[in-house]
């Protein structure tokens, strides 16, 4: 609640105006008178939800969790632990026993010879193959050193030989086609151009850039013309509407939110005060009326009563259970003795006494034969 929680440090206050001396008050008064309802019933819903929480909510909550636990966790669990598991070991062992066993014999002693056998029988044929190979590769290797390469060379030298003609006719072609074409069409469009077309484009370009001055001139005076008509006729009345009306308005209204939130606050401060009092109030009205009552009638009737039910029935009954109970235990211990008896009796009447136990051997000499000190049994030092 607000009312256990520390209070802030105070804040320098700004001077303030009449203004907001003369909204303070009246603000605060209304404010107040509508909080308190409102804090009384959020206090009272709050203590009814926390009741309805220890109360209700948490113990249904943990036997829902308990009951879901009872009928979706432990039937699975048991079907996993106590069924599947076993069933899948045991799926297993048969997997294993009929299915890898027998593939693993089966690889290890019918495959794996198999496979050494065919792979000794491919070595074979891959080393005759080899051979057969080589000398395919020295007939062919002779036959391309001795015949392919002089007719090669032979035919390279007729190639070379028409290749040089060629270039020759290739040439003087060129060189007639390239003068043709530099003195009929080069000179005259390099003619053309610096005689004809240069000068055009030079006239069009003069024209175009006083276009374009005479365009920016009449654009840049009609844009001043309404930059000043926006300014007269929109941007003046903005600013004086906003500096003489909207300004003045809204520190008003601000001084107005700011008296109400502050008033806000100080009325629920104040209904927790007033909720917090109406609260122990009831409180101890109720303790005065039912508590008390059931208290001073358990601590002055039921207790007596359950003391008196205690030393009078209680406990001769327990007592008269205990001496059941340890009569009853005397008797069977009594009974187990006897069946340890006869049992004892029929095993040594078919399989007789049973034999003593024999002493095995010490490996030193018993008694005054022992080693000490000051003789010795070795062979060498043996008096």
């Amino acid at each position: 609640m607000d009312l256990e929680k520390p209070s802030p440090q105070p804040q320098p206050q700004q001077p303030e105006g009449c203004l907001a001396v003369a909204i303070r008050i009246p603000v605060r008064i209304v404010v107040l008178v509508l909080v308190v309802p409102v804090r009384m019933v959020w206090d009272a819903l709050v203590v009814g939800g926390r009741l309805l929480n220890d109360v209700v909510l948490r113990p249904l909550g943990r036997a829902l969790l308990w009951v879901g636990r009872a009928v979706f966790v432990w039937p699975f669990v048991g079907l996993w632990r106590y069924l599947l598991v076993p069933l899948g070991k045991g799926l297993g062992w048969l997997g294993n026993m009929l299915v890898l066993v027998p593939l693993g014999w089966l690889y290890r002693y019918v495959l794996t010879p198999l496979g050494h056998a065919l792979a000794w029988v491919a070595r074979g044929i891959g080393a005759g193959l080899a051979w057969v190979a080589r000398g395919i590769g020295a007939g062919l290797a002779w036959g391309y050193a001795r015949v392919l390469t002089p007719v090669g060379h032979g035919v390279m030298w007729v190639l070379r030989g028409l290749g040089a003609v060629l270039a020759a006719l290739g040439a003087g072609i060129y060189g007639v086609v390239a003068w043709l074409v530099r003195y009929l069409l080069v000179v005259p469009a390099m003619w053309v151009f610096e005689w004809v077309l240069a000068p055009v484009g030079r006239a069009v370009t003069w024209c175009a850039r006083g276009l374009v001055w005479c365009l920016s001139m009449i654009v840049t005076g009609v844009g001043i013309a309404l930059y000043w008509i926006t300014r007269v006729l929109l941007v003046l009345p903005a600013l004086a509407l906003w500096r003489w009306i909207l300004v003045p308005v809204g520190r008003v209204l601000a001084v107005i939110g700011r008296e109400i939130g502050e008033a806000l606050g100080h009325a629920w401060r104040i209904a927790g005060y007033v909720s917090l009092a109406v609260g122990r109030f009831l409180g101890t009205l109720f303790r005065w009326i039912f508590v008390e009552p059931v208290r001073w009638a358990y601590r002055s009737v039921l207790t007596p009563v359950g003391h008196a039910v205690r030393d009078a029935v209680l406990r001769p009954v327990a007592e008269a259970a205990r001496s059941v109970g340890r009569a009853t235990r005397q008797s069977l211990a009594a009974a187990r003795e006897s069946v340890r008896q006869a049992r004892a009796d029929f095993r040594r009447m078919v399989f007789g006494e049973p034999r003593p136990p024999q002493v095995a051997e010490r490996r030193e000499p018993p008694g005054g034969e022992t080693r000490t000190l000051g003789s010795s049994t070795t062979a060498l030092t043996k008096d």
